[in-house]
């Protein structure tokens, strides 16, 4: 991962408008500079010119002056000088919902994705929801059935931008009850740390650890210790058994170090007047 000057932020869908918490988190960096600048990464949209709008007028409102947008809708964009320019003075990334195969397909390999990644070394905030998020990984699901028990077929996997290295993202994980599907690719990828991130929900990242912010959970799954795995036994459509699977569920205010693959609870204290005798 990025040096401790990045620091990059997974938030799993859900209107970003509606969580103050997460919104302080993506422009913090941008608001320590008078003349910070805020870049709108519309490339996984289909509908880039009202992403951008939205998004322009969403961070405009929390006090940044200069906000701009990249669009990429072919490859060649990945090229262009503006946009590479418009990198370069960036203080803050921000990539919008749509297809995470977008981002990676034209921008992989191309001199924006090397000018990301050599900004993200050298310290610089990423944020990215839904599809933002989920590009963020080692290993991306780029689809899958959701409500379902894991299965062989259950999703389809490719290469992320592996800005979160070791990682498989998944979003709007509870909401729409991703846990088979992510249970599947750590099927496949048993190396990797399972995230899965609940809408209105991000965890932000620097070094190797992260913490959780906004309403629900990250839900960590570690296939480190998998004692068994027959998913190459089985065909198509046929569900697959796994045993050790390590499941963490952490809300705002716990802390995972991806390093030593340990979650940290903050200080709790029991709640007055909640006893029951039922």
């Amino acid at each position: 991962m990025a040096n401790g000057r990045t620091k990059l932020i997974a938030i799993g869908g859900g209107e970003v408008a509606g969580s103050p918490e997460i919104l302080d988190e993506i422009v913090a960096d941008v608001l320590k500079r008078d003349d910070g600048r805020m870049v709108v990464m519309t490339v996984a949209t289909n509908e880039p010119q009202s992403a951008g709008d939205k998004y322009n007028r969403l961070f405009r409102s929390r006090g940044i002056k200069h906000v701009l947008t990249i669009d990429v809708s072919t490859r060649e964009d990945a090229f262009d000088e503006a946009s590479l320019q418009k990198i370069k003075d960036a203080d803050a990334l921000f990539f919008t919902g749509g297809d995470q195969l977008n981002i990676t397909s034209l921008m992989g390999g191309s001199p924006l994705h090397d000018l990301l990644t050599e900004r993200a070394k050298k310290g610089l905030t990423i944020a990215g929801t839904s599809a933002g998020a989920a590009m963020m990984s080692n290993s991306m699901i780029i689809s899958g059935k959701s409500d379902h028990t894991p299965q062989v077929g259950a999703v389809e996997i490719a290469p992320g931008m592996n800005l979160i290295p070791e990682t498989l993202i998944d979003t709007h994980f509870s909401q729409r009850g991703r846990h088979g599907r992510l249970l599947t690719a750590m099927a496949h990828y048993p190396q990797d740390i399972g995230l899965g991130i609940d809408e209105r929900t991000a965890l932000v990242a620097r070094d190797h650890e992260f913490r959780v912010i906004g309403e629900g959970a990250v839900t960590v799954m570690d296939g480190a210790n998998m004692k068994h795995n027959d998913l190459p036994y089985h065909g198509r459509d046929e569900p697959v058994g796994m045993f050790s699977v390590c499941i963490h569920v952490l809300p705002r205010g716990y802390r995972f170090d991806l390093k030593t693959r340990t979650p940290q609870a903050p200080q709790m204290h029991k709640l007055a007047g909640v006893d029951s005798d039922v």
